[in-house]
């Protein structure tokens, strides 16, 4: 969402303790996307910015995708844990800053490539898509996909709309995996339904937390922001912002 690239983590952990994907897709899109990409077991696949591995977890499951995961959050990751534990998957996360992964850092001993690379909603953590997509790339297969999810916009803006020139047109988009020698070759888009989903099901996480937390430091703070999101998600972000998930591939 437009607003969630500047704010603080412990915001983000608040407002979506309730959530298990952390992006505006349900789990019938999460399927969608699984089989569109066309799945098999023991494909390798490694989430970047992974949130609570619910994509690596229900995959996992699945389709018998092996997943490696890492993220900044401790309390996203410690829900990771637990849900693939419920579901009785194996996963493999890693804590720390997703900008800054090394596989071979992390594993020494393991010099394989993964089939699935991915970064959903999270492109800040290469400083943008081009960013994200050079640092996926490193540990992808030679016929491996890139996963990027990312907002775009359905139609201009207003032009007095808060970081308009921060997110590009779907075409435009697409130009830009171009150019960055990749071929976007599936797609699987949120609706507005999926949009209210993530979207609205904050307001009352953060309406909860702030009738138990009366003296908690950041408090109005987090109401501030609460009340500022839902303002711009009501007066542009629901008609004119979209999100989707854009499957790349190395152009031939």
């Amino acid at each position: 969402q437009l607003c969630r690239r500047h704010m603080p983590l412990r915001f983000h952990e608040i407002a979506e303790t309730r959530h298990r994907i952390l992006n505006p897709f349900t789990l019938e899109k999460l399927f969608t996307l699984g089989d569109a990409c066309m799945l098999k077991k023991g494909q390798r696949h490694l989430d970047l910015a992974c949130g609570k591995a619910e994509m690596l977890c229900q995959w996992g499951l699945r389709y018998g995708t092996i997943g490696t995961g890492m993220d900044l959050s401790h309390v996203f990751l410690d829900a990771a844990k637990k849900r693939a534990s419920e579901l009785g998957v194996e996963i493999t996360l890693v804590q720390g800053d997703a900008g800054q992964y090394d596989h071979h850092h992390h594993h020494p001993h393991d010099k394989d490539f993964f089939d699935i690379a991915s970064c959903i909603g999270a492109t800040w953590i290469g400083g943008g898509v081009e960013g994200t997509i050079k640092l996926l790339s490193k540990y992808l297969s030679p016929r491996g996909l890139v996963l990027i999810g990312e907002p775009f916009w359905i139609d201009p803006p207003p032009e007095d709309t808060p970081s308009k020139e921060e997110y590009s047109s779907l075409v435009t988009l697409s130009e830009r995996f171009q150019a960055c020698g990749m071929e976007l070759v599936e797609m699987v888009i949120a609706d507005t339904n999926s949009w209210d989903r993530y979207v609205a099901a904050q307001w009352l996480t953060v309406n909860d937390w702030l009738a138990a937390n009366q003296d908690d430091p950041d408090r109005e703070a987090v109401r501030a922001w609460n009340d500022g999101a839902r303002r711009d998600y009501l007066t542009f972000e629901r008609r004119y912002l979209g999100w989707g998930v854009f499957v790349l591939r190395r152009r031939g």
